[in-house]
Parts: C-alpha cells; sequence; structure tokens
C-alpha cells in the first residue's frame, strides 16, 4: 500500500530497487577538485551512488515536519494552481504539492535524481510525477507552458558558477510564469560562512541523523561540501557561495519588483542565525502610484509606524516636527529644533550649493532639511518618503512657506527610487536608511540617480565597526531589523559602486546626548501629550530611548556625517 509523506519514519526513502534505476559510477573532479566551478558539472556531482543517499541526508519525515506548511501556505495565499518544481531533486517537494493538490511539473537537470523522484513519486502516495530532464538555461525549450509558480529549492540555484547563467535561469523563470505568478528560491546562507565560519543547526533541510554536509573548503567564489554518511562513504558538491544581497539585486534586474526573504522560515531574523535564506519574488506588475504593494517587510514596518497617529504626533510635538533626526548640540539643555537644524547647516556646508543644483531627500520626513536647502540657496529639492502621513504635513509646510515650486513631496521607498539615472546632484539623507532590511540595494538606488560628478551627503545611526550583533539586540527589536549599518559597511558598498571617496566626520558622542535630550523632553510633557500620544507608545517610546543612549554610551553605536562622490 502507498504511503503519504506524513507517514514516513525516518530511515524511508526511495524503494529497494531504486538502485536499479541509476548507475553507481565515482564522482570524478580531477586533478584539482577546487578549480571544478562550471555550472554544468553537477551533472556528473549526482552520481548513483550520491543519489541512493540523498534521502537519507534530508530525511523526508524530519523536513516534513521542520518547514511545516510555509511552501503551501506561501503558494494559496497567491491562489495558485499550477506549479513547475524546477529542482525536484528526489521529489519530496513534489510529492507535497500533488498531496495538496496543485498541478505540479518534475523538471532536473539530474537524470539520475529525476529516475529517483519517480520512484519515490510511486512509493509515497502513488503518485506518477510528470518528470521533465530539462536545462534551466533554456527551460522554455525543455519544459513547455506558464505556470503560476516555480519553485527552486534544496540550494539548487547554487550550482550555476557564472553571472552569465544565474542572469539566464532567472529570465527563464520569469518568462515561465504568468502575469501574477511567483518564484520562491532558496539558498544557504553563504554570507555567514563567507564571513564568520560554518555553522549549522541540522535542522531545516539536512536533518538525517548520522549524516553531515559541512564545507571542505570556501572562497569568495567555491563552496565546496563534503557528505558523509553513517556507512563511511564521502561525496563532493561544488557550488557558487551566494550572498543574500546579490541574490535579491539579480531577482530585481530581471523584472521582479516585490522580494521578500526569510530566514529558516521567518519573517524577521538575525543575519547570522539562519541555515538558509527563501526569497519569494512575485512577478505581478505594478504601477507607479501603488508601489506600496512591492514594498520590503522592512519598508512596511516602517511606513506602518510613521503613519501611526501614535508617532505623528510624537515626532510633530516632541522631535520638533521640522527636523525629525539627530542634533548637533551646544549644550546639554539645548531645544531639539535648534540643535537639528544645526545639523541640516552642517552638512550643507561640506558640499556646493547654488541655485541650478538638483538635491533628492530620500527619507524626507517633514521635509525640514529641503525647506533649508531651496530657501537658503533657491536650489529645488525633491524629497521621497514612504509616510504618506508624513508627506501630507510637507506638503503643507511647503505651500504655507511658499516653497511649493522649489519642493516635490513624493510618496516611494529609497529601495526603489522613482527617478531616471543621473538625475541629481546631491543625494541627500538623515537618518533614515537604517529602516530599510536592504541597504545594499538603497546604496545601488543612490549611485543610479547620482550624477557622476555627484556627492552622497548623509547621516545615520550606525553601528560600530568593533560592535557585536548581541550587544544591539534591544535597538533591533524595538526597530523590527536584523542589522544595522557600520562606518565600514558604508565605506565597502560605496567603493563597490564607485564612490571611492569617502569621508566620516565622527559625531557619535551627540547620538546619545540628542537620544536623551527627547526622552528628557518626553518625560518633562507626559502630561501635555496624555490626549495625543497613547500611553503604551510612550511607555514604548521610553524604553526605545534609553536603550539607544546606553547603546551610545557603551560604545556599540556610531554617527556623524559621511560624504562620498567618485
Amino acid at each position: 500500500m502507498a504511503k503519504s509523506v506524513d507517514d514516513l519514519t525516518s530511515n524511508e526513502g526511495g524503494s529497494p530497487d531504486t538502485a536499479d534505476l541509476v548507475a553507481r559510477e565515482e564522482q570524478v573532479f580531477g586533478e584539482n577538485p577546487l578549480e571544478v566551478r562550471e555550472s554544468d558539472h553537477y551533472t556528473h556531482e549526482y552520481v548513483g551512488g550520491f543519489v541512493d543517499k540523498w534521502d537519507d541526508l534530508i530525511d523526508w519525515k524530519k523536513r516534513y515536519e521542520s518547514e511545516g506548511s510555509f511552501f503551501i501556505d506561501q503558494l494559496k495565499a497567491r491562489g495558485v494552481k499550477s506549479v513547475l518544481d524546477a529542482a525536484t531533486g528526489t521529489g519530496f517537494h513534489s510529492v507535497r504539492l500533488l498531496e495538496e493538490g496543485f498541478e505540479t511539473v518534475s523538471a532536473d537537470g539530474s537524470p539520475q535524481m529525476l529516475a529517483k523522484a519517480f520512484q519515490n513519486g510511486l512509493e509515497y502516495g502513488g503518485h506518477i510525477l510528470r518528470v521533465v530532464h530539462a536545462d534551466w538555461r533554456w527551460l522554455n525549450r525543455d519544459v513547455h507552458g506558464e505556470y503560476d509558480a516555480i519553485i527552486c529549492l534544496g540550494n539548487s540555484f547554487t550550482h550555476l558558477f557564472s553571472e552569465r547563467d544565474r542572469r539566464k535561469t532567472l529570465a527563464e523563470f520569469y518568462a515561465m510564469l504568468k502575469h501574477d505568478g511567483v518564484l520562491i528560491l532558496d539558498q544557504r546562507n553563504y554570507d555567514s560562512i563567507l564571513d564568520d565560519g560554518f555553522s549549522s543547526k541540522h535542522t531545516y533541510y539536512y536533518a538525517g541523523e548520522d549524516v553531515s554536509a559541512e564545507p571542505d573548503y570556501v572562497d569568495e567564489g567555491l563552496a565546496r561540501f563534503k557528505y558523509t554518511f553513517p556507512d563511511k562513504s564521502e561525496f563532493f558538491l561544488n557550488m557558487y557561495p551566494l550572498r543574500k544581497n546579490y541574490a535579491r539585486r539579480l531577482l530585481r534586474e530581471v523584472g521582479f519588483q516585490r522580494i521578500d526573504t526569510y530566514g529558516d522560515f521567518q519573517e524577521t531574523y538575525q543575519e547570522g542565525e539562519p541555515d538558509f535564506y527563501i526569497h519569494v519574488a512575485e512577478k505581478k506588475y505594478v504601477e507607479e502610484d501603488d508601489l506600496s504593494d512591492v514594498y520590503s517587510s522592512a519598508v512596511h514596518t516602517a511606513r506602518d509606524y510613521y503613519n501611526s497617529e501614535d508617532a505623528d504626533n510624537f515626532y510633530y510635538h516632541v522631535w520638533g516636527g521640522n527636523d525629525i533626526h539627530v542634533g548637533l548640540y551646544s549644550s546639554e539643555t539645548e531645544d531639539i529644533d535648534t540643535a537639528s537644524r544645526r545639523t541640516v547647516e552642517r552638512m550643507a556646508s561640506k558640499v556646493e550649493i547654488t541655485a541650478d543644483t538638483r538635491i533628492l531627500d530620500i527619507g524626507a520626513g517633514y521635509g525640514g532639511a529641503a525647506r533649508y536647502l531651496a530657501k537658503t540657496y533657491g536650489c529645488k529639492v525633491a524629497c521621497l518618503n514612504l509616510s504618506e502621513v508624513e508627506n501630507a504635513r510637507n506638503v503643507e509646510f511647503n505651500r504655507a512657506e511658499g516653497l511649493e515650486e522649489l519642493i516635490e513631496v513624493k510618496d516611494g521607498s529609497f529601495e526603489d527610487v522613482p527617478f531616471q539615472d543621473n538625475a541629481f546632484d546631491i543625494v541627500w539623507s538623515q537618518d533614515a536608511i537604517l529602516h530599510s532590511g536592504d541597504r545594499p540595494r538603497v546604496l545601488e538606488e543612490v549611485a543610479r540617480v547620482l550624477k557622476p560628478t555627484g556627492s552622497f551627503l548623509f547621516t545615520d545611526p550606525m553601528a560600530a565597526d568593533t560592535a557585536k550583533t548581541a550587544d544591539l539586540g534591544p535597538i533591533l527589536d524595538r526597530l523590527s531589523l536584523d542589522t544595522m549599518g557600520s562606518p565600514g559597511f558604508y565605506r565597502r558598498e560605496l567603493a563597490r559602486l564607485g564612490l571611492q571617496s569617502f569621508e566620516f566626520e565622527n559625531l557619535t558622542d551627540y547620538l546619545a546626548l540628542h537620544y536623551g535630550r527627547v526622552l528628557q523632553e518626553l518625560e518633562a510633557r507626559e502630561g501635555d501629550l496624555a490626549d495625543k500620544i497613547s500611553d503604551a507608545y510612550r511607555t514604548k517610546m521610553k524604553t526605545g530611548l534609553k536603550n539607544w543612549v546606553s547603546g551610545g554610551k557603551a560604545g556599540n553605536l556610531a554617527w556623524g556625517i559621511i560624504h562620498a562622490r567618485v
């Protein structure tokens, strides 16, 4: 009698006669395995003996329990009916999809894997898998039709070693999806492996008992993994160590507008913690007027926060309602407005601004900096900000001061800047980029819209280069973020984008002072604010402000003015 996936015991895999369907040749990597960095070689790595043992490594029962209904829920939430399992392997997800009622086609580039998958389909549920031997780079040639969803799981995408192959594959995936389709693609957390060394909870993906999957060698262009089984047999896979944000950038550049990235099936995670990342990329095209539908989770969180009545009243009545960023204080009792305006003046003094200068302020808040720049220099300023509530106040203030001809206010996210390339002489930002869950993407957008001779001038509450993630826990939790930028991070990323000149005026001491002043102001005026800001918000805000103060005094934070240019 056929079994379903949830009937499996941990030692069950394919049927006993699967071995008759596949060859048992040895893996061959040549004289120097570390030189094998070719997209086509994986078909030679999945030899019969390795494929026979693959289900021992995965352990279908434990995989079923650990991932739960994550993928099924993602698909059902989008009304998916047809799915292409583009890297079916031994068929685990194809069988799950069939059991959940999805129309499923199972593709793989390894004939050995397809043979095993077909046999497993019969063994677990009596399913006849529709298997197709296909090369992703020519997927439309080998597989026909369009699909509501394509899944590419099991770290399979990292078998592609060349930039061209990765882009070609994603283009093929994109083309085979219906107009509102979704691609779900996973990968190992190679960032953690490359930066911090290998560790694994051995829980979600490779859960088999007494089976190990560990790197034998790692550099920026190769992750060679060794798989050791209870019978002491060893097999190897050579893979490309795909970094998370690079993968997200490729997905965007091929056309996917909204990309959410989960860590071990969780929406919120610390960067070093997950064993695997799962990218959920939507093809659905969204008009510019409705871009809120494609905001990342981090941007959505920030947008909802700043649109709330409590937050608006807090920043307007307590923080100043004009310049809502960190200030430069002449004394510990100076008012917040004066100190905050001094930051704007200090930043402006670092660049040459005339009436012909075009400036973009990303994360513009209430537009205080834009009004100062427009009034002082007569220049045109575009304000990009995700909070419609703040933007409405910005427009109102600009009109009251007769500056609406010089200042444009636009709803939007700095992860997808709605302006043309080479449009601005200066990109300006104050204490906003920390709210992004994809800061490299923000910097790429800045570099794109900046003129070749332009300047990027910004401040951002940052982690000190020496800070540990654990030291930042209370601050990150409060912001619903998994990381913060750092001076070193910004220097590296901006250099990568061609902005080699990097000046950092370290003004970190003002960070704790500023948050302390805001805390003093909040506590001193609580009686007057009771009818404007809820008790719950004020309580959380006081805790958050204290965390910023203590983090700054402990040396875990950094802040200052960064001026980057080509």
